[in-house]
C-alpha cells in the first residue's frame, strides 16, 4: 500500500480522492489493515466525512476512536498535541494509525496558513514515532494552491489506487517558515491598550467586557480573558519593553492581538507538551487550547500572536 518504509518510521500520506467513492476506498481499507494488524486506530475528520466512515465500518466502528475534526480540531495549532500526540502517547507500546483531516472546503483563507504550518510540524513533532498518520484532501473543492502545499508537506502521496513518494516534499521547519508572514493590521476602530505589568488587570477587565459584548458564552468568555493574560504575562516577563493589545469584533468573532519585541525561536512552541520538569514554556500551548484560532508572526525582535473566538 506505501513505499517500502521502515516497520518503526513515521508515515505521513496525503490522500487525494475526489468523491465520496475515492474517499472511502482510501479510508477504510487503511483502517480495517490498521485493525487487523492490532494498531490502535483513531480518525479524526469532519463531521460528514465522519458519518461516511461510521456508516461504511458498521460494527467495526466501536474499535475505531472517532472525532468531529471541525470540534477537536478546529484551531489547527490545537491538533498535534490535543489530538494526535495524545492518541500516541495513550499507546506508547504500539504503532498506532490516525486519519487526520486538517483542512477541508470549509476553512476559512486566515485559517488556511495555521493549517499548512500544523501539515509540515507534523513531519517534525512525530520523528522517531511508531505512527502513520493519513491526510485526505479533497482535489474537487479545496483551493488548487493547497493541494500543492500538501506535496511539499507529505513525504508520501496517495490515491485509492496507489502511492508514491512526494517529488516536492521540503524541509519542514521550512515550509512552516513559509507561512510565518506578516498579519494585516487592527482595523482603526479597535481598541488598544499598552501592556506592561502595571495594566494586566486592565487588560483582563477589558477583554471581559469586550467578550460579553460579542456575545461570547460565560465559559468562552473565562477561557478568552485566560489566554490573553497568559499571553500578557509572557510579554512582561519576556521582554523589556511591554507590548500593544488590540481587540476587536467582526460579525462572527472576537479578534485579540498582542504584539511585542520578542522572538519565539522554537518552530513547535505551542504544539507540542512541555516536558513535566521543564519550567514554564506552556503559556502558547494553553492559549491554543482555548481558542478557537491562534495566528502567529514572529522575527528577531517582533512577535505577534494573534487568537480568535468564534460566536
Amino acid at each position: 500500500m506505501y513505499p517500502s518504509r521502515d516497520l518503526h518510521e513515521f508515515v505521513h500520506p496525503a490522500l487525494f480522492y475526489a468523491n465520496r467513492h475515492e474517499y472511502l476506498a482510501g479510508t477504510i481499507p487503511f483502517i480495517r489493515a490498521g485493525l487487523a494488524a492490532g494498531e490502535p486506530v483513531m480518525v479524526a475528520v469532519p463531521e460528514g466525512n465522519l458519518d461516511l466512515i461510521r456508516g461504511a465500518l458498521g460494527a467495526d466502528a466501536t474499535r475505531v476512536q472517532l472525532h468531529d475534526m471541525a470540534v477537536a480540531g478546529r484551531n489547527p495549532g490545537r491538533i498535534i498535541p490535543r489530538v494526535l500526540l495524545a492518541f500516541a502517547d495513550a499507546h506508547p507500546d504500539h504503532r498506532v494509525r490516525i486519519i487526520g483531516e486538517p483542512v477541508w472546503a470549509g476553512r476559512t483563507a486566515a485559517e488556511y496558513p495555521a493549517c499548512a504550518q500544523h501539515e509540515a510540524l507534523i513531519n517534525t513533532a512525530f520523528v522517531g514515532r511508531w505512527a502513520t498518520i493519513l491526510c485526505p484532501y479533497d482535489t474537487g473543492r479545496l483551493d488548487r494552491t493547497w493541494l500543492d502545499d500538501a506535496y511539499r508537506t507529505h513525504p508520501v502521496l496517495r490515491t485509492a489506487a496507489g502511492a508514491w513518494d512526494s517529488p516536492h516534499y521540503a524541509d519542514p521547519i521550512t515550509v512552516a517558515d513559509g507561512f510565518n508572514l506578516p498579519l494585516p493590521p487592527p482595523p482603526p476602530l479597535a481598541e488598544t491598550l499598552t501592556v506592561d505589568l502595571h495594566a494586566l488587570w486592565a487588560l483582563r477587565r477589558l477583554v471581559t467586557a469586550q467578550a460579553l459584548a460579542a456575545g461570547l458564552a460565560p465559559d468562552r468568555v473565562a477561557d478568552l480573558t485566560l489566554a490573553v493574560n497568559e499571553l500578557a504575562a509572557n510579554t512582561v516577563e519576556h521582554t523589556g519593553g511591554g507590548g500593544t493589545f488590540s481587540v476587536w469584533s467582526t460579525d462572527k468573532q472576537l479578534i485579540c492581538q498582542l504584539a511585542d519585541t520578542g522572538h519565539i525561536t522554537e518552530p513547535l512552541a505551542g504544539r507540542i507538551p512541555a516536558p513535566a520538569d521543564q519550567p514554564g514554556g506552556r503559556g502558547l500551548l494553553l492559549v491554543n487550547e482555548l481558542c478557537d484560532l491562534v495566528r502567529v508572526h514572529t522575527r528577531p525582535g517582533t512577535t505577534t500572536v494573534r487568537v480568535h473566538m468564534y460566536r
